[in-house]
């Protein structure tokens, strides 16, 4: 029986609370920027696609968030721990676990979870990689959401009896790389060594990883620079697998992985490691069990048909770029710890999920020893799928975490 250490969860979530923007901005943006607004709402799901309408008689009260021109409900599957139904019915704050927006009642779920140290990712309002931000008009009322997001992730919920706890994990103004590697910068400074990325920026109207113009160097370079991790969650392209539009949810439910899969090809294909040594990337709820046969076939493709003309040009083969700059992180992948030995034990990592729907919350200890046992892993391969990988790959001697 593998001896379990206290976890490191690389993939949670923080519910934005209501006046994280409308605290920090200036007054003149109050009616304009990020804000909650309780009323009746109606929701349909017809065909894989979710609709809502705010302001019905008789409908379901919930909050809404508000952002310039964007209406949006509070989705329960944002903040799913607690309930013992899942389902797309939009809440009220009032409703969920407070663990999910308050600091003092995280620090005990953790507690109370086998869990340490947490990195939370953005949830509701920006998204998974501030795409909200993205998408509005007024680039410099966007430029202010991300940088207030940053200052309250650093400044407050990371801070005072979380320090050392929640590690801050930041985002960065997509549409512009230079804005977006002076944030990076800004950040570091600040104490922020993660940042939120998309996993695909092609889908959101971006330039790719592979843009000859190499758009998106100067925000690679300042990550390297500062040994800023870059951070990308299953969904930060907005835009999940499918096989057709009829398909069920569960089928896309299935293939997320193949998000991080095609990820992790562009990075490696892009010969973005060969320009950025020092780059660190890591993938929330990628799983792994994919990745010894992508591996294999990088490697079968470079050995045989390697030469820029076909599209590869790297001095080394494939599989040689992932120790120390790809990390794979997992909730439940039996499959892929099995495998380990072909992806590299030091660049899997342990998440949570907290509280998304996924979460192995309140059970996560019992998921863990079960994987690790079923996998056969000692305590040594134990120690840093749970707890050790996540100290390198995220630098976290920084917050006094050495072990």
């Amino acid at each position: 029986m593998p001896t379990i250490p206290k976890i490191i969860s690389v993939d949670d979530h923080v519910v934005e609370p209501p006046d994280l923007w409308t605290s920090r901005l200036p007054s003149k943006y109050r009616d304009r920027c990020p804000r909650v607004e309780r009323d009746t709402a109606v929701f349909n799901f017809e065909g894989g696609v979710f609709s809502y309408e705010k302001g019905v008689e008789g409908g379901e009260m919930c909050d809404w968030w508000l952002y310039d021109d964007l209406v949006y409900p509070f989705p329960k599957l944002s903040a799913a721990a607690g309930f013992d139904e899942l389902d797309v019915v939009p809440i009220t704050f009032d409703e969920i676990l407070p663990a999910g927006w308050k600091q003092a009642d995280r620090l005990v779920a953790m507690d109370e979870n086998h869990v340490d140290v947490s990195v939370c990712f953005p949830n509701v309002l920006p998204r998974f990689c501030g795409q909200a931000f993205l998408e509005r008009e007024d680039k410099d009322l966007a430029m202010l959401c991300v940088q207030a997001y940053n200052d309250w992730m650093i400044d407050e919920w990371c801070a005072g009896d979380a320090r050392g706890r929640l590690i801050p994990l930041t985002l960065i103004p997509l549409w512009d790389p230079v804005a977006a590697a002076a944030e990076v910068r800004r950040c570091a400074e600040k104490g922020s060594f993660a940042v939120a990325f998309s996993e695909n920026p092609y889908p959101l109207g971006l330039p790719s990883i592979h843009d000859k113009d190499r758009f998106w160097d100067p925000f690679f370079r300042a990550c390297e620079e500062t040994n800023t991790i870059v951070n990308m969650h299953i969904g930060s392209s907005s835009k999940m697998p499918t096989t057709s539009p009829d398909a069920p949810f569960s089928v896309s439910s299935t293939i997320t992985f193949s998000n991080a899969m095609g990820s992790m090809c562009d990075y490696i294909l892009s010969g973005t490691f060969v320009r950025f040594p020092g780059l660190k990337i890591a993938y929330a709820e990628g799983q792994v069990g994919w990745m010894p046969y992508v591996i294999e076939r990088m490697d079968k493709i470079w050995e045989e048909r390697g030469d820029a003309s076909f599209g590869i040009d790297l001095p080394d083969p494939p599989s040689t770029y992932i120790p120390g700059h790809v990390w794979g992180c997992i909730f439940d992948d039996e499959t892929g710890l099995k495998n380990r030995d072909a992806i590299g034990i030091d660049q899997i990592c342990f998440e949570v999920d907290f509280p998304h729907a996924d979460t192995t919350y309140p059970h996560t200890l019992d998921v863990a020893t079960k994987i690790c046992r079923e996998a056969g892993l000692n305590d040594e391969e134990t120690y840093k799928l749970m707890r050790g990988n996540a100290i390198e790959a995220f630098g976290l001697q920084r917050f006094g975490i050495t072990e």
